[in-house]
């Protein structure tokens, strides 16, 4: 089709062969050179904007005060709207138009380099340091530009300069360009307020520019300092934001709830329809209608996979185009080959066609080199965004699970879930792409073996998928021996390594203290500890990553470069070379054997790994403790005043289908009483101050506190008005005075204080920290007496109306028991006591004992009356010699 665009009778193309193809001095019409190399870069540009505007709009970064570099970009993109503005109006003052070109290409242009200049701010107000976008621009715009600036020196060496103004404003457009590509290689300062402004470590991929980041060249600086020297953990850059736990977590726990809510959303409403159906044909109401509905097992479950997708597929997919890129583009360089192959055989055909061949040959492998290893980044990246996400959210449910539900998964498992499971996900981000990459490149092969084999490629197939087993033995075995890692990367692994264990050691500190975590309310606190220590494992993680993307570049640049050179040889040498059609054949066969192999392999690797993801959904969904704080349910602020506690026909079991072990408690206990709670093993006695704490929740009946059903209020509003000195002290690692005092609201006066009360004044104070030595994990530095002594100082700290020790003095020694019994009688005077008694002459002198027996009160009357009336508690006197 011939477009009148030009001058009549001749079209964009570029069929004047003579002038274009078998010459040795190629070139391109006037026509093609003024519309479709110059059209090119603004089709790009008018194309990309619209998603790269909303990606803009979506991620903001900050505000970057302008700079230098900025205005003199502006300035530039200024100076070529003016120049196409220029030609526009230059063209329309002459008496007449000759060719509509003259007028459509620089309006085209001027309005192209308005947006481009436009966008130089836009960005500026958005964060943008580097553009990639307009990186790629100028770049088209100046490889579009040097055909024309060929053949303007050349028509002036041949006719001199027929239209000066035009022949001055390309070079200055070119020259513009030129000085546009060279300053986008530059970065703008970090937007005001940054992180990175105030990080005194900053990961240099932040600032990187775009040529940096896509051949990961700000990571040399790593790569020089752990070669000269080992690598330790202040050489590690801060966590980019955006990989975060403060990040990643929430934008998960946000997807999955949403995603549960739509799920009961829609249930509710199925629930709702099939309910109206039955009832219109099922007489006698309600009760048959439910039976029906039951036994239909037809309600949607939430999917786990779907919140992933939501929370990290937009970033994930990125990866997946720049996949689908460098597939395409694995097919170019066999049609290059081929093309070379003729050249050869072609004794008469110009030498350029075989070096702009070799070039081309060049760019394309280095091009898929580059596109390659960003998908290889964006993929890890993504796995270890979900690896961050899942420990997290395993962290967070583990704090807030009831019970029950802590009962039926063991530490074992969960530990588990957050190793093992949480690297399987990373692993499935590999795998994903090949299930639909492996097959399109099968294809396309087949295809193009099809062009030049015909059917026969048929026969070859099915050798090939014959030989799929033997294949597939072949490439694992192979792989095992393809390990090798250089002296950056060790080490990168090993800081890894070193700090991935702080991570489960915290997790496992923090599951043995959970019920203290809670008493405390420091689930908040806990969690950022953890979301710390999982930042600093991905800060030695993520270079690991880098590390392989930065070798695998440079490694294959030099393959590349071999590929040029063996190009450049046949293109010298291409008169001793004979075609060879068979090449071309055969590295589509390798193509599509290869890409089965993979098929294969990564199938079968997701099959195994995708049950992680059923692992991880079904321990999310276990049942999570009551709410936190009940807004209108709150009691007041000095509540209880008295500390009388109530169990009205109470009865508990420890989860659905168990045995109650406590049944139909009822029993009254004034405020300041001191109670002691006796009975065999089994008996219920820890049971009972479970409830008071609502760890466990009440089967049957209410526990009221001063009038208030416990039932009914927040966890914090009630354990923040108990206290309990547990049989098992639970310490933390970190100084005395945090285990003291974790929120620090009291003054170093009252820690010593409640130090000299519970006895530990003079241990305290041989230390050189004083109250802040430093405790060993779970406190192993003291002995069980001191550690005792500590859980009652923080008791003493507190000092709320009703306190609990739960066998508190069973594992320590006689002397300490005393100091222990001394305290509470002077110092919790006038609060209410429950003492589960190991040894029955601490309860001597209480108010009243409760005894129990297979989960039912047996005995409740003072010590006195117990023993005279010769019942459970005096056999248990007797036999403890006090009867």
């Amino acid at each position: 089709m011939k477009l009148k665009m030009c001058r009549k009778g001749v079209s964009l193309g570029t069929q004047n062969a003579s002038l274009t193809l078998y010459t040795d001095s190629p070139d391109l019409t006037p026509c093609f050179q003024n519309t479709v190399l110059v059209w090119i870069p603004c089709i790009f540009l008018w194309a990309a904007f619209p998603f790269y505007h909303f990606y803009l709009k979506q991620n903001n970064k900050g505000y970057i005060v302008m700079s230098i570099l900025n205005k003199v970009k502006t300035f530039f993109g200024v100076l070529l709207w003016l120049i196409c503005w220029l030609d526009l109006f230059y063209e329309l003052g002459q008496s007449r138009v000759q060719h509509p070109v003259k007028v459509v290409t620089p309006l085209i242009l001027g309005i192209t380099m308005l947006l481009a200049t436009v966008l130089i701010q836009y960005e500026r107000l958005r964060g943008v340091q580097s553009s990639g976008l307009l990186f790629i621009f100028w770049l088209l715009a100046l490889l579009c530009a040097i055909v024309p600036f060929r053949s303007r020196i050349r028509e002036a060496a041949d006719k001199g300069v027929t239209d000066q103004l035009r022949f001055t404003t390309f070079y200055i457009y070119f020259g513009l360009l030129l000085f546009q590509l060279i300053l986008s290689c530059f970065n703008e300062k970090p937007p005001l307020f940054s992180s990175i402004v105030t990080d005194p470590n900053p990961c240099p991929e932040y600032t990187a520019g775009f040529l940096s980041t896509m051949t990961f060249w700000w990571f040399t600086s790593m790569a020089i300092k752990g070669y000269r020297n080992p690598l330790e953990d202040k050489d590690l850059w801060s966590l980019n934001k955006k990989d975060t736990s403060e990040i990643v977590v929430p934008t998960l726990l946000k997807k999955w709830e949403t995603e549960k809510a739509k799920v009961q959303r829609k249930n509710q409403a199925v629930y709702s329809t099939s309910s109206t159906k039955v009832l219109n044909h099922v007489d006698g109401g309600t009760e048959e209608a439910g039976v029906l509905l039951l036994g239909k097992n037809d309600t949607k479950q939430p999917s786990f996979l779907k919140a992933l997708l939501k929370a990290y597929g937009s970033y994930f997919l990125i990866g997946s185009a720049y996949k689908l890129m460098q597939d395409l583009i694995g097919f170019v360089n066999p049609q290059l080959l081929n093309l070379l192959i003729n050249f050869t055989m072609q004794k008469d055909a110009p030498s350029w066609w075989g070096f702009a061949l070799a070039f081309l040959m060049f760019f394309c492998a280095l091009l898929q080199t580059i596109i390659l290893h960003q998908h290889f980044q964006y993929c890890f990246v993504t796995g270890m965004r979900l690896r961050t996400a899942i420990i997290g959210a395993i962290y967070r449910k583990s704090l807030v699970i009831t019970n029950s539900a802590k009962r039926s998964s063991t530490v074992g498992e969960i530990v588990n879930l957050m190793s093992v499971d949480a690297q399987r996900f990373m692993d499935l981000t590999t795998f994903l792409n090949m299930l639909w990459s492996a097959p399109l490149q099968i294809i396309l092969a087949l295809y193009f073996l099809w062009q030049y084999l015909g059917p026969s490629v048929l026969a070859g197939f099915a050798v090939m998928v014959l030989l799929i087993p033997l294949n597939a033995a072949i490439a694992m075995k192979t792989r095992a021996f393809q390990r090798f890692y250089v002296a950056t990367s060790r080490q990168l692994k090993r800081l890894e390594s070193v700090s991935r264990s702080p991570i489960y050691s915290h997790f496992s500190e923090t599951i043995t203290g959970t019920s203290v975590i809670r008493a405390y309310g420091r689930q908040n606190a806990f969690v950022l500890i953890s979301d710390k220590k999982v930042d600093e494992n991905q800060k030695s993680y993520y270079p690991g990553i880098v590390s392989n993307r930065w070798l695998g570049i440079r490694i294959e640049f030099i393959g590349n470069c071999i590929v040029l050179f063996a190009a450049l040889f046949a293109v010298i040498e291409r008169n001793k070379l004979t075609p060879g059609m068979v090449g071309l054949s055969v590295s589509y066969a390798l193509q599509v054997t290869m890409s089965l192999n993979w098929m294969v392999r990564m199938t079968s690797d997701l099959e195994s790994n995708i049950v992680a993801v059923e692992r991880v959904k079904e321990y999310s969904e276990t049942e999570t403790e009551a709410p936190w704080i009940v807004p209108d349910k709150r009691p007041p602020e000095d509540w209880p005043t008295q500390g009388k506690v109530e169990f009205n026909d109470y009865s508990v079991r420890y989860r659905e289908g168990l045995d109650l072990v406590l049944k139909n408690l009822t029993l009254q206990v004034k405020g300041g009483e001191k109670i002691g709670i006796v009975g065999r093993t089994g008996a219920g006695k820890s049971s009972m101050t479970l409830c008071l704490f609502r760890i466990l929740e009440a089967a049957a009946g209410e526990i009221t506190i001063d009038g208030v059903k416990i039932s009914e209020i927040g966890l914090h509003d009630l354990r923040s008005k108990l206290t309990i000195i547990p049989q098992d002290p639970v310490l933390f690692s970190g100084t005395l005075r945090m285990n003291l005092d974790p929120f620090e609201k009291y003054a170093d006066e009252d820690i010593w204080k409640v130090l000299e009360l519970s006895h530990l004044n003079r241990f305290v104070s041989s230390q050189p920290a004083g109250i802040n030595h430093e405790c060993s994990e779970g406190g192993e530095n003291l002995s069980v007496g001191q550690r005792q002594l500590v859980c009652l100082a923080r008791a003493l700290l507190r000092k709320t109306r009703i306190l609990v020790l739960d066998e508190a003095t069973a594992a320590i020694d006689l002397e300490t028991d005393d100091l222990i019994q001394s305290t509470i009688r002077t110092q919790f005077e006038d609060c209410t006591v429950f003492t589960i008694a190991h040894r029955l002459n601490t309860i001597l002198d209480y108010t009243r004992v409760l005894v129990l027996d297979k989960g039912q009160i047996a005995e409740f009357d003072t010590p006195t009356n117990l023993i005279a009336k010769k019942g459970i508690f005096y056999g248990m006197a007797k036999d403890a010699g006090l009867a």
